[in-house]
């Protein structure tokens, strides 16, 4: 939790050092703004690839999980990027009465729509999406305890190892995060997730006539034994400049705005003037 802490605190002082030099900057130059501004600029865009570094320490110092998640995102407009996470889980997760190992691996893909406003040339984001996830996996039942209510003697543990392959899990995801420029071209980010479940495999064993569900999906985490389940992830990634876009910042923009409501004017107040001497005429 400690660790999860600090990775928020420092993505939220880089964007707000990046906001708070951006405004200064914004304010001296906002006195003049001279004709070469309203040029659009050459900027380069390309594919954003990285790594999901709470996953990778998570699998140092718990010695029931190990995974791995890569992250990447492509923008299609300034505001608007197709996401994509890959990753592959193992988890063993003790229960009261039940001992299990699930194992797989997952793809999550869906879009971002970036609600910061950048200067030309960066790529921060404070942004919502959303994700359709689908896993396949494999789940061993390690062991497993009867329950016996009103027991006064301790319940013997069985020993399972029944193991459970083929299955697969769908669901959607809204998701919400921030990334902010760590050196050029390199970001670090975080982002929560929302999950629901729209279908699972039924788990069952030719001893037993009953059929069950997964309690942990991998990319989708504990199920909760109902629909709803809750992600979080720290990246570090790294831009490949693939071309250059020619663009216009918010100064920029909002010069040319600016040029065009006193060219209006201009136009309004010649109109008006031939007007009146027409009428001398």
């Amino acid at each position: 939790m400690k660790f999860i802490l600090n990775s928020i605190s420092r993505v939220a002082l880089c964007l707000i050092f990046t906001a708070n030099v951006q405004a200064q900057v914004t304010t001296k130059d906002s006195v003049t703004v001279a004709q070469d501004t309203l040029k659009p600029k050459m900027v380069p865009f390309g594919l954003r690839v990285g790594i999901d570094l709470f996953k990778l320490s998570r699998s140092t110092f718990d010695s029931n999980y190990k995974g791995i998640e890569l992250v990447g995102d492509f923008p299609v407009t300034r505001k608007h990027y197709v996401a994509v996470e890959l990753g592959n889980e193992k988890k063993t997760v003790q229960e009261d009465h039940l001992n299990f190992t699930t194992k797989g691996s997952y793809i999550r893909a869906g879009f971002d729509f970036n609600g910061y406003e950048n200067w030309t040339g960066m790529n921060n984001q404070i942004y919502v999406g959303l994700r359709y996830g689908f896993s396949t996996f494999s789940q061993t039942l390690n062991s497993y305890s009867i329950y016996y209510p009103n027991s006064y003697f301790p319940t013997p543990v069985l020993s399972s190892n029944t193991e459970f392959n083929g299955l697969t899990a769908h669901w959607t995801e809204v998701v919400a995060g921030v990334k902010a420029a760590l050196f050029p071209n390199c970001y670090v980010g975080f982002s929560f997730r929302l999950n629901y479940l729209l279908s699972q495999s039924q788990l069952k064993a030719a001893s037993t006539p009953e059929a069950f569900e997964s309690l942990y999906i991998p990319g989708f985490n504990r199920t909760y034994d109902g629909k709803f389940g809750v992600g979080f992830n720290y990246t570090i990634s790294y831009t490949i400049p693939l071309f250059k876009v020619k663009v216009m910042d918010a100064k920029q923009l909002e010069a040319k705005r600016i040029a065009k409501q006193e060219a209006k004017m201009k136009e309004e107040m010649e109109r008006e003037q031939r007007r009146a001497t027409k009428k001398k005429t």
